[in-house]
């Protein structure tokens, strides 16, 4: 082990016994009494050192013997240290790619804030290029989504779109304008490689059709059209369903952005039971859909840069935080925020139990009253989404 104190959190002083450990409350840690001679041995954890020489130090400047042992203990339980050496054979292996380990230190150091073992973040990071993520949809939202997965170091990003690129289309980070009139799975093919930080990424833009779901760690459902995003087809996803792939919902609908909800077959609402909880609560709901679908009037999607680069962002951070296996706070919950004010909010899609998913009998008994007002907390939505994957998360 070569102990590093995490470099992503900047450390000062409260007063001559207390040192505080990163600036942001949701990651910040209080830590003492630290006499100044410990205080000063904190910058040697720089992960250049292995125990022993760490230990012959220690004793150099004065520590009692145990002291080092005892305070690499302290700082790795409490989740402030990692281990520049750890993280097993697919760490290694990352970190002989120079180039892209210095491009993705970011990244690094923010998964380093919510895995708190040491080694915990590059494990994350080499873990994921052994994954396969399937992107549905090449437009503004989808393109720009599938680039922030492979610049994040998902190690296959595929997109599946029709048609060829329209100047609606072009976003930055995204389809560029050169683009226009290429096929849309060619031309996101390319906007994902010019993202991956690798050299020569494993991006697919559908050359594997007769897959189907196969070998996909999840599933993100893109769709240019509105109407998908507000009212998803249940029929579209029941492939997911039956082959148990996790698949996740975003888009924009009208100068509203969505987020969710993401399903986890059997354990969480898919869409399926949000068009049933929808027909249960308005009557009316089917003959609205039946018309929308039916319409031939073409029309101009409400969907400006801006919205649907912060749909793209949250939409990645979820989708990356259920990929690390992190509690992911979309399960089971659709995320919608509308201009001007962009203000996020969550709207739970309850498991129903007439959809044949399954999901409500898993849930029996978790689900709130009909009458309680549709919204959640964040941590509330966290907390729920963390009992229904199975996934955890150490707080010190």
């Amino acid at each position: 082990m070569h102990p590093i104190v995490k470099p992503a959190l900047r450390r000062a002083w409260r007063d001559l016994n207390t040192v505080q450990f990163g600036m942001a409350p949701a990651h910040a840690m209080v830590l003492g009494p630290m006499d100044t001679a410990t205080g000063s041995f904190l910058d040697l954890l720089d992960g250049t050192r292995g125990m022993p020489l760490l230990r012959e130090q220690g004793r150099e400047m004065g520590l009692p013997d145990g002291h080092v042992d005892g305070l690499v203990d302290r700082l790795a339980r409490s989740g402030l240290l990692d281990d520049a050496t750890g993280g097993g054979p697919a760490a290694d292996a990352l970190r002989e790619k120079k180039e892209v380990m210095e491009r993705m230190r970011p990244d690094l150091a923010s998964l380093s804030l919510v895995a708190p073992e040491p080694g915990g973040a590059v494990a994350r990071l080499a873990a994921r290029r052994a994954l396969r993520v399937q992107v549905r949809g090449a437009g503004r939202v989808g393109v720009v989504l599938a680039s922030l997965l492979a610049g994040a170091g998902v190690g296959e990003v595929e997109v599946r779109d029709l048609g060829r690129v329209e100047p609606g289309d072009v976003a930055p980070g995204g389809l560029p304008v050169e683009s226009i009139g290429e096929r849309r799975q060619d031309a996101a093919r390319r906007a994902v490689r010019r993202a991956a930080p690798d050299s020569s990424p494993r991006a697919s833009s559908g050359e594997r059709e007769g897959e189907a779901t196969r070998g996909l760690s999840l599933v993100i459902l893109a769709p240019r059209d509105a109407l998908s995003v507000h009212a998803p087809d249940p029929v579209s996803a029941e492939p997911l369903i039956t082959s148990g792939t996790p698949h996740l919902y975003v888009g924009v609908v009208e100068a509203t952005g969505v987020v969710g909800p993401l399903v986890l077959p059997g354990d969480t609402g898919c869409a399926g039971c949000l068009d049933q909880v929808r027909t249960d609560r308005d009557p009316t709901w089917p003959r609205l859909v039946a018309q929308w679908r039916s319409g031939r009037q073409r029309r101009v999607p409400a969907c400006d840069l801006g919205l649907a680069a912060a749909v793209a962002g949250l939409a990645a951070s979820h989708a990356l935080a259920f990929l690390d296996g992190d509690a992911p706070s979309a399960a089971g919950v659709r995320w919608e925020a509308s201009l001007p004010g962009c203000d996020w909010h969550a709207k739970p899609v309850w498991a129903h139990s007439g959809c044949p998913c399954g999901a409500a009998e898993k849930t029996n008994g978790e689900r709130a009253s009909e009458d309680e007002e549709p919204h959640a907390t964040m941590a509330g939505q966290q907390s729920h989404a963390a009992g229904l994957a199975g996934t955890w998360r150490a707080h010190v």
